[in-house]
């Protein structure tokens, strides 16, 4: 039997009984834009993060572009960020006509490295965007500070996070604010795409809804160039049901990523390193390898799943490849050769994190 990454039948089966009468109740009223489902989503969220504002949007992409626009980035900024993500993460700077600067990583965490982003502040630097790799919150703290010396803007990219929790906080709601990403895979995911943008901010929460509206406040009256980012009424029922279990879903990951690290102790890989300032929610199990290609090939073999995030740092991508050729980031480079994602979700199994294990330890010995 083949082993996925994330198995979303297995739990599509287990909320069965709770999505279906969601989406059809949506269904039968006909309110796919803006209705109740969406509203309550967002008093759910702002609720759950402990923030005052919510602003879904399209996807996690479009998260991060609002959060750009509405914090006052454009043309000529720099945002500092992490080379060791998603092309979302930098894209969306650019998209602003700012400029991504990259800052190499923690070697442990794969989170960006608080002691190196101050040498990279310049008098154009506007924002700083740590991402929460993997599930486990940026050491926030050391970058906060830095923020509020410099005046400087800290954007969250949350996206890999729900759930997860830094200082006493959830993700996302440390910084001014906080972008997340329910694409279908990730710890609170949709049936297709969708984002949201959380802030404690008055005026921050007023300019994202414009954004994500047209750039209106009042219908056919148009105040600056926005966007039409919007999540619809089926998506956020669904999103409201899962949200209900998040935690214990989270939980689960936790709970499966010790078992692998039982499994995998000794076998010569590099399993995941938490650090423990705040919460981990494990949306990856990552170790790293020098065999990394031979145990993939092996687990392929088997019919199990795996991934590799990231396999070209951002700074070597060829959007960005040209501004920064004499960019050296080498821990991020150096992960690139070396992460490998193993299947995680709350309905793994003990008899399938045992097989994998078992794929993984004679694939490094070999």
């Amino acid at each position: 039997m083949n082993i996925p990454m994330v198995d979303l039948k297995a739990e599509y089966a287990l909320l069965k009984d709770e999505l279906e009468p969601a989406v059809l109740q949506a269904l039968a009223a006909t309110q796919y834009i803006g209705g109740p489902n969406v509203r309550a989503f967002e008093q759910e969220v702002a609720a759950y993060c402990g923030v005052r504002h919510a602003i879904s949007c399209a996807s996690g992409t479009d998260a991060l572009l609002l959060a750009l626009r509405a914090c006052g980035v454009g043309p000529g900024d720099e945002v500092i960020t992490t080379p060791f993500t998603f092309v979302a993460t930098a894209s969306t700077i650019a998209m602003c006509g700012a400029w991504p600067v990259f800052v190499d990583i923690d070697a442990r965490t794969y989170n960006i490295d608080p002691s190196r982003i101050e040498a990279a502040i310049t008098p154009r630097t506007r924002a700083v965007i740590p991402v929460h790799l993997y599930g486990q919150p940026a050491d926030l703290a050391p970058i906060a500070e830095l923020c509020r010396r410099h005046g400087l803007k800290l954007i969250e990219d949350a996206a890999q996070s729900f759930g997860a929790e830094y200082g006493g906080r959830k993700s996302g709601a440390y910084g001014e604010v906080g972008c997340f990403s329910f694409y279908p895979s990730k710890n609170l995911g949709a049936f297709g795409d969708g984002g949201m943008v959380i802030t404690d901010d008055d005026d921050l929460a007023e300019r994202l809804r414009v954004l994500a509206n047209h750039g209106s406040r009042q219908r056919y009256h148009h105040d600056v160039l926005g966007y039409n980012s919007r999540l619809d009424e089926l998506q956020a029922a669904i999103l409201r049901v899962k949200l209900k279990r998040i935690d214990s879903f989270n939980a689960a990951r936790r709970r499966i990523a010790q078992t692998y690290n039982e499994h995998l102790a000794d076998s010569g890989v590099v399993t995941p390193y938490a650090d423990g300032k705040g919460l981990h929610v494990y949306h990856q199990y990552t170790l790293q390898s020098e065999r990394r290609d031979a145990i993939q090939r092996a687990l392929t073999e088997a019919g199990i799943a795996s991934a590799i995030y990231y396999p070209i740092p951002l700074h070597r991508q060829a959007l960005f490849a040209e501004q920064c050729r004499d960019v050296q980031l080498p821990v991020a480079e150096s992960a690139a050769q070396r992460v490998l994602s193993l299947p995680i979700s709350p309905m793994l199994t003990e008899a399938q994190i045992e097989r994998i294990c078992a794929v993984v330890r004679s694939a490094q010995a070999t």
